[in-house]
């Protein structure tokens, strides 16, 4: 082995862009791979090199070994980083790369095998002394076969993939009836995500917490650990904050799960950046913990380790795979501080976290102490149907856990991501809900709190934004010119009739609301839906000032501006209004539009684009509400298409493996006819 000179990252996204800022600092050169979506992606741009893989699905590109061993080849890359997802797990690609003679950075192909079967890491786990759930293979296709093994593990349990990881091939299981259906989905997103269908069943202990261990180990036989995270926020399974140190960690017991996570690491002479994670009942005292699973490869939530020691996980992985030995012993690995960083996911949390695709318009980091940016995208992207949501991570750090939550809060409230769905205001619900603050977070804290998934605006709030969106728009369309020096726009030097809007919320549910306003020498006249909120006489919402892009308002009698920023689209134009601390989208739409005409009648259409992987009914078929009829796969996620109300299959418009567009019908149901 020797330094690496030309790093391949066989990645996208803002992992890739991480690993080549330290890259950037090590001086060493970087080749970036992309898919036919991604030709103007960030990470590509970001790269020295950057070498094409041709197609636009997962399979067809980021997941095709012989392109990318290609593309290390055609660039003269030296080296090859995984990155998370994707291949980063495939022993068959860590392979790969070392019979090319390439540098692998990651552990051995051995132990990925090893630890990414899941059945077989467990038993290595308990063979090491470390104690493990309950749980049972399911060998055959026979549900009866199933159902006998789950009784075995008992009831809530999980429906896991045993070559899964990242939340992805994994199914909650309440009761009996339900589990074939979670096998069978399971299966199916296991094959389409990891190659493999194998599942297994795992208890599931109700209000647990996700604690995992960050482990390092070098050639020479050295292991240390970097402490513990927590990350028992999660929705589908899959992580959306996670913290450093965890806040319902005892001392005695952080100490044991330390020394289980180096036992296993020990036992498969663990090579490289690797997560042991385990489900911590929750509580005080000798609080009991079981193995869940070991992720051989850099995790999405490294860089709270890095915030809270002070170290580069990505260096540290190149000077492993260089040979050199880990730069520090375990006593030298200090913790200071509190770290807690958030996942920005396009996507609509209050509509069961359903992925957004689109253009992003404008997206701006602010900068504020202590809080870092790992962004994969830029304003201009376009978020893709093929992969993952995961626009970007945001890391808040300081001395202690009330102050870092605060920080992260606050740059989050003030970053700029217009022109999709994002789950930006349902991180600050959760880190802004007492439930957070008193570090009460179990596994089931987003279902316990669903208030945080939709967090709306206060009704004064919503006012003084469509007051804003009206009258910025209204500037904006007058070309800042006023009639006269003193009038703004909608101005009236008598009584007459108002100007008017209509608007739907985008993050509401999405009915129109008309906004009718005009100024005078008294002030702003100001109506939503026939009711006057503005002006002297109602003690409302008063007009202070307009300027391009930004109007004034005083609210209350508390004034501040609302920036306002329009984007024209294909159905509507968007316009965002921000206070500094709400941002509200909305779509400014004709005043007669007919949106009874959105869906033809009876048509159940596609939330989103995607492919086909299920068609569970045909024509004549009677349904049931709540009937999955269609099962489709975007955004490396399935999304059922359910029965509204029980009916007759008429049409079925779709097979497997169409493509769809968003909103396209592809199943018509009608009334079923009456007994006679």
């Amino acid at each position: 082995m020797s330094d690496v000179r030309r790093l391949l990252v066989a990645n996208r996204g803002e992992i890739a862009v991480r690993i080549f800022g330290t890259c950037a600092r090590l001086g060493i050169e970087t080749v970036a791979v992309f898919s036919d979506p991604d030709r103007d992606a960030l990470h590509t741009r970001t790269a020295d090199r950057a070498v094409p893989l041709g197609g636009s699905t997962a399979a067809e590109s980021y997941l095709d070994i012989g392109k990318v061993l290609a593309a290390a080849q055609a660039s003269g890359a030296d080296a090859v980083h995984p990155g998370y997802g994707f291949l980063a797990e495939n022993s068959d690609l860590a392979q790969a790369v070392l019979d090319a003679g390439l540098t692998w950075v990651g552990p051995a192909p051995a132990t990925i095998r090893l630890m990414g079967a899941k059945v077989e890491a467990k038993r290595l786990a308990a063979e090491a002394g470390v104690p493990v759930a309950a749980s049972a293979e399911l060998l055959t296709d026979d549900p009866a076969d199933w159902l006998e093994s789950a009784l075995t593990v008992g009831f809530p349990l999980l429906v896991k993939a045993s070559a899964g990881g990242g939340g992805k091939g994994m199914r909650l299981v309440l009761t009996a009836p339900e589990l074939a259906a979670a096998v069978e989905g399971c299966r199916r997103e296991a094959a389409a995500s990891f190659g493999d269908a194998t599942v297994f069943v795992e208890r599931y202990v109700v209000g647990a917490r996700h604690v995992e261990v960050q482990v390092f180990g070098d050639a020479h036989g050295h292991l240390v650990h970097l402490y513990e995270r927590e990350c028992s926020i999660q929705r589908r399974h899959q992580k959306v904050l996670e913290e450093s140190p965890s806040p319902g960690l005892e001392a005695a017991t952080a100490e044991r799960m330390y020394a289980a996570a180096l036992a296993l690491a020990g036992a498969v002479d663990y090579l490289g950046a690797g997560t042991v994670e385990f489900l911590l009942e929750d509580g005080s005292g000798e609080q009991a913990f079981v193995f869940l699973e070991m992720n051989t490869r850099l995790q999405v939530e490294h860089a709270v380790t890095e915030a809270v020691t002070g170290l580069d996980l990505v260096e540290w992985q190149l000077e492993v795979a260089a040979g050199r030995p880990l730069p520090l012993r375990q006593d030298e690995v200090a913790r200071t501080g509190h770290a807690i960083e958030v996942r920005l996911y396009a996507e609509e949390p209050a509509r069961g976290h359903l992925p957004s695709a689109g253009r992003i318009h404008d997206y701006r980091e602010p900068t504020v102490e202590g809080v870092r940016h790992d962004s994969g995208i830029v304003t201009g992207a376009e978020v893709s149907t093929y992969y993952d949501p995961l626009l970007a991570k945001v890391i808040g750090f300081a001395p202690t856990r009330e102050q870092a939550t605060a920080r992260l809060a606050h740059a989050l409230r003030r970053l700029t991501v217009d022109g999709i769905a994002h789950n930006r205001d349902s991180l600050v619900a959760v880190l802004e809900h007492p439930a957070f603050a008193e570090g009460r977070t179990p596994t089931t804290f987003l279902a316990d709190h669903p208030e945080v998934l939709a967090p709306t605006l206060p009704a004064r709030v919503r006012t003084a934004h469509l007051a804003a969106a009206a009258l910025g728009q209204q500037q904006a369309a007058r070309g800042g010119v006023r009639v006269q020096g003193f009038a703004p726009p909608g101005f009236r030097n008598v009584a007459g009739q108002r100007e008017k809007r209509v608007y739907a919320e985008r993050a509401g549910d999405g009915w129109p609301v008309e906004v009718a306003y005009a100024t005078d020498r008294a002030g702003l006249l100001l109506s939503v839906d026939g009711h006057d909120v503005g002006g002297i006489d109602v003690g409302g919402v008063e007009l202070g000032g307009i300027e391009p892009g930004r109007v004034r308002l005083t609210v209350d009698g508390v004034s501040a501006w609302y920036d306002v920023r329009a984007y024209a689209e294909a159905s509507s134009e968007l316009v965002v209004v921000s206070d500094g601390r709400w941002t509200s989208s909305w779509s400014a739409l004709p005043r007669f539009k007919d949106l009874s005409a959105a869906v033809a009648a009876g048509g159940l259409s596609a939330p989103l684009p995607g492919t086909v992987t299920l068609v569970g009914v045909r024509a004549g078929d009677s349904v049931a509400a709540g009937q999955t009829l269609v099962v489709l796969e975007a955004m490396k996620m399935e999304h059922r298409i359910v029965a509204a109300h029980d009916g007759v299959v008429d049409q079925v418009l779709v097979a497997v493996g169409d493509a769809v567009d968003a909103h396209a019908v592809v199943v018509r149901l009608v009334e079923a006819a009456e007994d006679e």
